[in-house]
């Protein structure tokens, strides 16, 4: 915390224990300059927005009183310059993965508040703007009353009812589910939830989600960490705990990138002769793992499983023949 802000909460905790303060009283208890006191009650009160009432008969300062009778609190928000700034860029990154701006919306009298803190001109904040880009290549974007439906029964631990879509199989079911977690992944948002339809846990895509509702009765809890072992098994968005294991074999030149990247947070990493790089990764599914060995193209080998080198094999001469065809 910095001097100064170090200095507005006491201000404000003198404040709150209900007292009436002379200028002299906070002096004495802050051991600043008149000058500087006088700029941090200018600044309560203008950038913060603090309800001290000065009593010149008196000659004391004290919080105002709510149109209710109670005493009104100064917010706690005290951050330094680099905080606020850092918190703006939190509030850009939000923006840019919530395209549906469910989420924007609600922050943003939190965003103004730090504006004014910071004290930015309306150029400010365009330029500010201007000079964050987050970029969500195939970002599948949510019904902003799917994501607030969903976020408020995951908060108020509310069962919801939903129609869903399984693309797989081009089939779409009703669902009646307990949520346990919200998770962003790849640009897209996912729920962890107990389904009371199949009975177990399941992970559900959002944006595949449609006619949601919540429902009265008592959501059922599961703790997190049977969350985990239940889902955070397999590789990706495929949740499933019946895990196995694959062994990709990368060049020295795709090695440079993929030593420094985690596929998985249970990975295994091996360095070989010439800079290669064996990598094992846990899978349930193979869909996205061979998505993301196919990108790689000559620079990974599948050593294991059998499978899976067999669907790549497969989808490369599929490839080819479409190619050779088009000559």
């Amino acid at each position: 915390m910095s001097a100064k802000a170090e200095r507005l909460y006491r201000i404000e905790s003198m404040l709150r224990r209900g007292r009436k303060l002379t200028f002299q009283d906070m002096l004495n208890e802050l051991e600043v300059s008149k000058a500087t006191l006088k700029r941090d009650l200018q600044f309560l009160r203008h950038r913060l927005d603090a309800p001290i009432n000065y009593n010149r008969a008196e000659d004391t300062y004290e919080l105002g009183v709510s149109p209710e009778g109670g005493r009104r609190e100064l917010a706690g928000l005290w951050f330094n310059s680099q905080e606020l700034h850092a918190l703006l860029t939190s509030h850009h990154l939000l923006s840019s993965l919530d395209g549906n701006g469910a989420l924007s919306r609600h922050v943003g009298p939190l965003l103004e508040r730090i504006h004014k803190l910071i004290g930015q001109s309306e150029k400010d904040k365009t330029d500010v703007i201007q000079r964050i880009s987050v970029r969500n290549v195939g970002q599948r974007p949510v019904e902003a009353p799917c994501f607030e439906l969903v976020c408020s029964a995951l908060l108020e631990r509310k069962r919801l009812h939903f129609k869903y879509a399984t693309r797989s199989r081009k089939a779409e079911s009703q669902r009646k589910a307990s949520p346990q977690r919200l998770i962003h992944y790849r640009n897209t948002w996912y729920m962890d939830a107990w389904c009371h339809t199949n009975n177990d846990l399941r992970r559900f895509a959002l944006d595949a989600m449609s006619d949601v509702s919540t429902d009265a009765a008592k959501c059922k809890e599961v703790t997190i960490g049977t969350v985990e072992k239940a889902l955070d098994g397999g590789y990706g968005a495929y949740a499933g705990n019946d895990v196995q294991w694959a062994t990709l074999r990368f060049s020295a030149q795709a090695a440079q990138w993929v030593a420094r990247e985690q596929w998985h947070p249970n990975q295994q990493a091996t360095q070989l002769s010439g800079g290669r790089l064996d990598l094992k990764v846990p899978y349930v599914d193979l869909t996205e793992l061979r998505m993301d060995v196919m990108r790689h193209g000559p620079e990974v080998e599948v050593l294991q499983p059998k499978e899976l080198r067999e669907q790549i094999a497969e989808n490369l001469r599929k490839t080819l023949a479409i190619y050779m065809a088009a000559r």
